[in-house]
């Protein structure tokens, strides 16, 4: 006689799929590299704000920055929004709204979408001008949630011994919050038309920011947990320092 396979409901899988923290489903689940225990993203950012030690182990994570500890797990954020019905549309309708209620306005008007500006590897197309039209590429991350920022130079001495940035004709901007700071440094060198081969750094904060980090994560883990409340986001660029 065959054997009949078991089904299995959601909830036989909520120990691996829920938040040690918050007790519900792993939302942005990030792991910490040292004990491997996962967390939501957010959950584990605010705990790594009075504490340096994993909250389900109690191992320390870092003696100063536990945050540089955690990687996201886009594999099993995949497997959850197939397991659980609904909850992808869940979250992307409520980070929709937060960051819609938090957009800031200038001289009363809403800062206006920085269609131009793509995820990833893209340089925001040829020709692309503040407050243009962005084309369909422009358009691509329209219904990612949205975030303003601000662009200062800081006229710092660089490469050359000299400072050779200047400010932009429009330092407001708003783009999707995954755009990396990758393609801010990339948007920076087009608008101020940098040769290929001159480096920048972009900070928050005055701690220099990695390539790879989306706006979003800068906004949460930089901006936020320093206690700024303040709208837009503030990143300031320069030459990149050569300390040889």
């Amino acid at each position: 006689m065959a054997a009949t396979g078991r089904r299995h409901m959601v909830r036989d899988f909520n120990h691996f799929i829920t938040c040690y923290l918050c007790r519900g489903y792993l939302i942005k689940p990030t792991t910490v590299t040292e004990c491997l225990h996962t967390f939501c993203k957010s959950c584990i950012v605010q705990h790594f704000e009075e504490s340096n030690d994993c909250p389900k182990c109690g191992i320390q994570v870092h003696e100063t920055n536990p945050l540089e500890m955690l990687r996201l797990d886009n594999t099993l954020e995949e497997i959850i929004f197939k397991l659980v019905p609904g909850l992808r549309e869940k979250e992307e309708q409520q980070e929709f709204e937060f960051w819609r209620r938090n957009q800031p306005k200038e001289n009363g008007q809403e800062i206006p979408r920085c269609q131009w500006l793509p995820d990833g590897g893209g340089d925001g197309g040829a020709g692309a001008d503040d407050g243009g039209d962005g084309g369909e590429d422009g358009d691509y991350h329209r219904s990612d949630p949205q975030i303003a920022i601000c662009l200062d130079c800081l006229h710092n001495t660089g490469q050359s011994g000299e400072s050779t940035v200047t400010d932009l004709m429009k330092r407001f901007i708003r783009c999707s919050s995954r755009v990396t700071v990758g393609t801010i440094k990339k948007f920076l060198s087009l608008k101020l038309k940098l040769p290929s081969s001159y480096e920048l750094d972009v900070l928050c904060n005055g701690e220099i920011m990695g390539r790879d980090h989306t706006l979003e994560f800068i906004y949460m883990t930089r901006w936020r947990l320093h206690g700024e409340n303040t709208y837009p986001m503030v990143l300031e660029y320069r030459p990149r320092i050569d300390f040889g």
